[in-house]
């Protein structure tokens, strides 16, 4: 969970304001609160006392999975008070084992871990209701639950961790230790439906239109009259997070998109179409080629191009407010999965990696962030993009790194790396449209390793580069599942690219999912 901020209300444009104060009487909230819960951070800290939680009046609390062992020194903690609450509360795996840690169960590193899909039964049970006795789960855990809460009943489990699952209506706790939140849990939504609708008896009142009116609220209270910047990348998230800002306040906005040299084929054109085109907002196209390309010479570390290419964008857009004049705020399109592998609020997440739009910013930048879509999920973003009337192609285009071709080189990004693997990349996508396939994956793109290995072509002996196609299916990035592409694609695939492409000898397929693996390389 989010750490709460204060926000001052003075300053505010009396406009601004008088909204803004409607939007906290319909919350029944004074309006710095208001500002605090929204312009801010939406959540309670998770170190929150329970009486602080009973005071948010919720339906019911989640407790999220995390990285850490409840054993460990630094693990995260709650007040256990919130158990005796009387609100309904669900523990997903780390959030399981905490909760049956605090209530007198028992936790312990059996040797026995789980990674990706698993097995389990089910049975009859308020969470399970609706759904099979026999399904499959994803599972990422290390330390098991060996013994439930005292008046705690065992619904579900599986070879390797005969408690996967327990209720205690008496005191309105229930746990699993797979995740119902990720798409490779079939009936994870159905779980989850069981809790909140069932269980909390919470109304199911997220809508696209309730996000979008709840948003530009907040856009109006945080902009005011100021002058806004958005950094516009293209896709689904820059461009929802631009058409919510501009929906706000109009011509206060400029969105600029800054072409980094890293981007795929014909990428840039397509882009300054499709968004100058069709949504009429004002669009300043930066040419910066140089400069990414400059700063990323003789850079291998991925840490270090994600902060570099963050930290460079940052700039080129502070210059760009200069020139405009007074520009105070930069909009992002950060969704809340760029913050979990950031490594969450506060640092309560392992960092994955630093998204460049989360930990690569540089810490003196002169604007302060909007960021209307950070508590959101990727599948949410599109279906907002939707009901904001994008066009289909590019609410449902791939997702894209921020610093590019850059981390799909593994290695030296160089001039001659980044055009083979731009072409590669461009075959790859021409392939999966070509046999309709584009909309059934998450992710498809080509990865470039800076090795070399030895072929024969036209009975010489070669000593070029190897190209690896990765394809995954997803919903929200937070877990994938590899793609089972066709053979006869994958040969095409593999045919073009070493037939079409001097310097690559080599084509192969990643096989993994995530976890173990992430879906990018770097």
């Amino acid at each position: 969970m989010n750490s709460r901020v204060s926000w001052s209300v003075e300053g505010i444009d009396p406009s601004v304001r008088e909204r803004a104060e409607a939007a906290a009487r319909r919350a029944g909230m004074s309006l710095n609160d208001w500002l605090t819960s929204t312009i801010g951070n939406s959540a309670p800290d998770f170190r929150a006392p329970a009486d602080q939680v009973r005071a948010r009046n919720p339906h019911a609390v989640v407790l999220s999975g995390g990285p850490a062992s409840v054993y460990a020194d630094d693990a995260p903690r709650i007040d256990p008070g919130i158990f005796e609450l009387g609100i309904p509360t669900l523990g997903i795996c780390y959030g399981m084992q905490l909760m049956a840690l605090e209530l007198g169960g028992e936790v312990e590193r059996t040797g026995a871990s789980e990674f990706g899909k698993t097995e389990m039964h089910a049975d009859e049970s308020a969470l399970f209701a609706g759904t099979p006795p026999d399904q499959t789960v994803w599972m990422s855990h290390r330390d098991s639950v060996t013994a439930p809460p005292a008046g705690a009943r065992v619904v579900a489990g599986s070879p390797s961790t005969p408690i996967a699952a327990f209720e205690e209506p008496a005191r309105k706790v229930y746990g699993v230790q797979f995740h119902p939140e990720v798409a490779h849990t079939p009936h994870g939504t159905d779980v989850l439906k069981n809790f909140l609708y069932s269980v909390a008896d919470a109304p199911p009142a997220w809508t696209p239109a309730a996000v979008i009116e709840e948003q530009v609220e907040r856009i109006r209270a945080q902009v005011g009259r100021e002058r806004v910047l958005c950094a516009l990348s293209g896709g689904v998230d820059s461009a929802v997070a631009a058409l919510l800002v501009h929906k706000a306040v109009g011509d206060q906005l400029t969105c600029v998109f800054v072409d980094h040299g890293l981007l795929r084929a014909n990428e840039a054109e397509q882009v300054v179409a499709t968004f100058d085109g069709h949504f009429h907002v004002p669009l300043v196209h930066v040419q910066a080629e140089e400069r990414f390309l400059s700063r990323l010479e003789g850079v291998e570390d991925p840490e270090q191009k994600r902060k570099m290419v963050g930290e460079e964008f940052i700039r080129v857009f502070e210059e760009e407010a200069r020139k405009i004049g007074n520009v105070r705020f930069l909009v992002q399109g950060t969704l809340y999965s760029d913050v979990i592998e950031s490594g969450g609020e506060d640092g309560v997440a392992a960092k994955i990696k630093s998204h460049h739009n989360v930990g690569g910013l540089p810490a003196d930048m002169q604007m302060q962030l909007v960021e209307p879509l950070r508590l959101l999920f990727k599948d949410e973003v599109r279906r907002v993009g939707e009901e904001l009337g994008m066009a289909e192609r590019m609410v449902w285009r791939q997702p894209f790194p921020g610093p590019g071709l850059s981390i799909r080189i593994i290695g030296d990004v160089t001039r001659e790396r980044l055009e083979i693997l731009r072409t590669a990349d461009a075959i790859l996508q021409q392939e999966i449209r070509r046999v309709g396939l584009y909309r059934d994956l998450w992710q498809s793109f080509a990865v470039l390793p800076a090795i070399r290995s030895v072929g024969v072509q036209g009975d010489e002996r070669t000593y070029a580069y190897p190209i690896v196609i990765r394809a995954v299916t997803s919903e929200d990035a937070m877990t994938a599942d590899w793609a089972r592409l066709p053979y006869e694609l994958l040969e095409t695939i593999s045919s073009r690219i070493i037939n079409e492409i001097p310097g690559v000898n080599r084509v192969a397929l990643d096989l993994s999912s995530k976890p173990p693996a992430t879906i990018e390389w770097e």
